[in-house]
């Protein structure tokens, strides 16, 4: 500025540029404490007063419709509240577990990492990605290794999604009521059991019969001394 002769809303700029602050665009000071920003322009926030109750504002204030307001009535005028952070959302919005949340803010209780709108899974009001609700609470499906959401099959030591469950060999549905054989850990429908050569269905039901006679409680003999 040496051998310049600047007008004082001038001067402030040069100031301002080489300090790295704002210059407040109603009065054309500096503003060395943290601006509030309105319509892309820089202020001193005691220039202006909250819209709806009055106070003096502070950088914390909030535009809504072309209007500025404290964070308290900001609040309370139907923006929606960040579940996490408690601050409100101006941009997307994530529904879940009754609450609203920011994107970024919605995450895995587990793990901790954004969902980003990928699905999710509930459980005692917490949110989990599908890695750690499996490892924590999940039936997961022998078959497609999705948690399973509705009915589980329970066949076979083993949970299967009751679209899943069915004849390893034709792909035809199966439910309990249907007779079926266990085979390579799969089932498979009485149909397709038949058609097997006659070796390999003496196998599987030796297997069977031994398989059942390890499950059955060993008798004692009271009479033993």
């Amino acid at each position: 500025m040496t051998g310049r002769h600047l007008c004082r809303p001038c001067h402030n700029r040069e100031k301002a540029k080489g300090l790295g602050k704002y210059i407040c665009q109603r009065c054309h000071l500096v503003i060395d404490e943290q601006p509030l920003m309105f319509r892309n322009d820089a202020y001193h926030p005691d220039h202006f007063n909250c819209s709806h109750c009055g106070k003096e504002l502070t950088a914390e204030a909030r535009e809504l419709k072309g209007e500025l307001y404290c964070l308290p009535c900001h609040d309370k005028m139907g923006v929606p509240i960040c579940g996490a952070c408690r601050r409100p959302i101006e941009g997307r919005v994530v529904n879940a577990l009754g609450k609203r949340w920011h994107v970024e803010h919605f995450v895995c209780a587990k793990c901790e990492k954004p969902f980003l709108g990928h699905r999710h899974y509930e459980k005692k009001g917490l949110a989990y990605c599908e890695t750690h609700y499996n490892q924590l609470f999940g039936d997961v499906c022998y078959n497609c290794s999705h948690v399973i959401e509705g009915d589980v099959v329970s066949a076979l030591n083993k949970a299967w999604c009751v679209n899943c469950f069915s004849c390893s060999t034709c792909n035809s549905k199966l439910t309990l009521k249907n007779k079926f054989v266990e085979f390579d850990m799969k089932p498979v429908c009485k149909r397709c059991y038949e058609r097997f050569p006659l070796e390999l269905k003496k196998r599987l039901k030796k297997l069977s019969d031994l398989t059942s006679r390890k499950a059955q409680p060993k008798s004692v003999d009271v009479n033993a001394a």
